[in-house]
């Protein structure tokens, strides 16, 4: 290769002797750029969807090959975010292809140190026993006050903590939920 022709490989030099000044175009690119291909790219559909992580609702772009996700980035045509994404937004692809994603239910029995594996329904058939314990074990009718008696119909055997992740008709149901098995304290991590 010639000094000219070594030169004329520069993008500076290119960008001042071309037809792209600003640098944006063909004179910033590569032999290596040009074979590059962008992940989005060789997807079979892009599908509309909202950032799970907090209350704002940022659009996001779900770019899906195979019925898996390869890519999620902002949406451009979203009035709320204009295609931006915070730093948890623009991570949400490991929600769903991360290697730490916990895919199954984990318990440790008390005073264990393992944890072990469990099928969703004896998962479900714990919790549900749990709670009926813990009501049988804690409900109160009434509690004395200083004006008598005053009726609670409560426990204060479960509470609810919800995640950031929950939209709005989530929190809604879990609330109703809650209340009506008379738990009291019903919070959620956006409010912490």
């Amino acid at each position: 290769m010639g000094v000219r022709q070594w030169i004329g490989s520069w993008p500076v030099y290119r960008q001042f002797t071309g037809d792209d000044p600003l640098g944006r175009g063909a004179a910033a690119k590569s032999a290596g750029s040009e074979r590059l291909k962008a992940r989005v790219s060789t997807a079979d559909q892009v599908v509309k969807s909202i950032c799970p992580y907090c209350a704002v609702g940022c659009g996001q772009n779900v770019y899906v090959k195979d019925k898996k996700v390869v890519q999620i980035e902002g949406d451009p045509d979203s009035p709320v975010s204009r295609g931006r994404l915070c730093p948890k937004g623009s991570a949400s692809l490991q929600l769903t292809t991360g290697s730490a994603r916990e895919q199954y239910v984990l318990y440790r029995r008390p005073h264990g140190t393992e944890w072990e594996r469990l099928d969703l329904g004896t998962a479900m058939d714990m919790i549900a026993d749990r709670v009926i314990a813990a009501r049988r074990h804690g409900w109160q009718w009434n509690v004395e006050g200083e004006n008598g008696d005053a009726r609670v119909r409560r426990t204060l055997g479960f509470a609810h903590l919800g995640g950031a992740t929950l939209d709005n008709e989530e929190n809604y149901l879990i609330k109703k939920l809650f209340t009506a098995l008379g738990a009291v304290q019903i919070e959620n991590q956006a409010r912490i």
